[in-house]
């Protein structure tokens, strides 16, 4: 499970790029999605090794899911949500989170290009999943993770209960998907093991 890889990796360690940085992440709802979760990561140079365990979120759905930086290194709350229509999507929740660094897919490209890749996320059979892998990492999504301002975001949510991302209203992100599909249902900043 996630927590493994902090078990069997040293502590943080000193600044440098060779340094070793032990994170972990405990991902709460957003949206009133039911999501949640807990993992950890494990960062040398730019090479990191993740790993998270998601329940609550909606079944035979893809969740694109990306470490975000850039901004405040914190999750938003549902003050967040300015349009007023109940949901924090994605573009409202930018100024806590950020903006997508790493774009957690399941194989192939992890850059911000791969962010809406739906065919490459998690799509679970159930209402949980677990996601693990060893990616490289840009300098600026290193320096986020080293200094506690990288966040983990899990999108699709299901307000409606239809269970499928459905609804008349358009992502922020890419008006062919709806806002379900793209909107945050879990967040969790990475906090330094020391």
């Amino acid at each position: 499970m996630a927590l493994g890889l902090v078990l069997t990796a040293p502590a943080v360690a000193s600044a440098g790029d060779r340094a070793t940085t032990v994170a972990t992440v405990h991902l709460r709802q957003l949206n009133d999605s039911g999501a949640s979760g807990r993992g950890a990561l494990v960062l040398r140079g730019n090479q990191v090794e993740i790993s998270f365990r998601v329940r609550g979120v909606l079944a035979r759905a893809p969740h694109a899911q990306h470490i975000h930086i850039g901004a405040q290194g914190r999750c938003p709350s549902q003050d967040a949500d300015t349009s007023g229509d109940g949901i924090v999507n994605t573009t409202e929740g930018h100024p806590f989170y950020g903006h997508i660094g790493t774009s957690l897919t399941t194989s192939g490209d992890t850059s911000p290009a791969s962010g809406l890749a739906v065919d490459r996320f998690p799509t679970p059979d159930g209402s949980t999943y677990e996601y693990r892998r060893s990616i490289a990492v840009t300098a600026d999504v290193a320096t986020d993770i080293r200094n506690g301002k990288a966040v983990l975001v899990v999108h699709g949510i299901d307000p409606n209960h239809s269970g499928t991302y459905d609804g008349s209203a358009p992502s922020d992100l890419d008006p062919s998907l709806p806002l379900e599909a793209t909107s945050p249902a879990a967040c969790g900043p990475f906090r330094l093991v020391r």
